[in-house]
């Protein structure tokens, strides 16, 4: 007798490149307590279109993952080939925003806010930390580090040395790194 198939049968993803977007198909079995098979296919992170299936009324036949297995590799191909004959070429064109690997979204620039009004103006400012407040009362300007960027963080202070090493050296009477 063959062992009853619980577990999901392991799924699809692919990517691929059409009309200069790079699209993302995923094909997933939910197993046969919930017997559905989802296809999503992505495009910069949002879906943009679904396909689910059940498969509930196989769910007793002999050799279910295989069955499983067949039922997901066609509806994959189908959105696969949905995708190369232009299915979904007008899908969510406007809806939303997407990105392609490697593109970075530069926000327009804000407008200025307007001016607060009197009222708001006269109200104590918040207080700030008193380490933002030191920070800012530093004299010493910025320098640049060993690989040329300003800097207030003092990497010229840190030391080669093990903990241990500074600790002993500090004991030791001898200050310094």
């Amino acid at each position: 007798m063959a062992k009853t198939f619980e577990k999901a049968v392991t799924g699809f993803n692919h990517n691929i490149k059409h009309k200069g977007k790079v699209y993302h198909v995923q094909t997933e079995d939910s197993g046969v307590n919930n017997p559905h098979i989802i296809t999503h296919l992505f495009v910069g992170g949002n879906i943009l279109a679904t396909k689910k299936n059940s498969y509930g009324d196989i769910t007793k036949t002999p050799n279910i993952s295989e069955h499983v297995r067949e039922l997901m590799e066609e509806q994959h191909k189908e959105m696969l080939r949905n995708l190369i004959n232009g299915v979904y070429d007008n899908v969510g064109n406007s809806a939303s925003t997407s990105y392609q690997p490697g593109e970075i979204h530069t926000q327009p620039k804000k407008p200025e806010p307007e001016p607060m009004p009197l009222i708001e103006a006269t109200l104590t400012p918040p207080q700030l930390p008193p380490e933002v407040l030191a920070a800012r009362l530093l004299k010493e300007a910025p320098r640049e580090n060993n690989v040329g960027v300003e800097t207030l963080f003092g990497e010229d202070l840190i030391s080669e040395k093990s903990l241990d090493e500074v600790i002993l050296s500090y004991l030791a009477g001898e200050g310094g790194s």
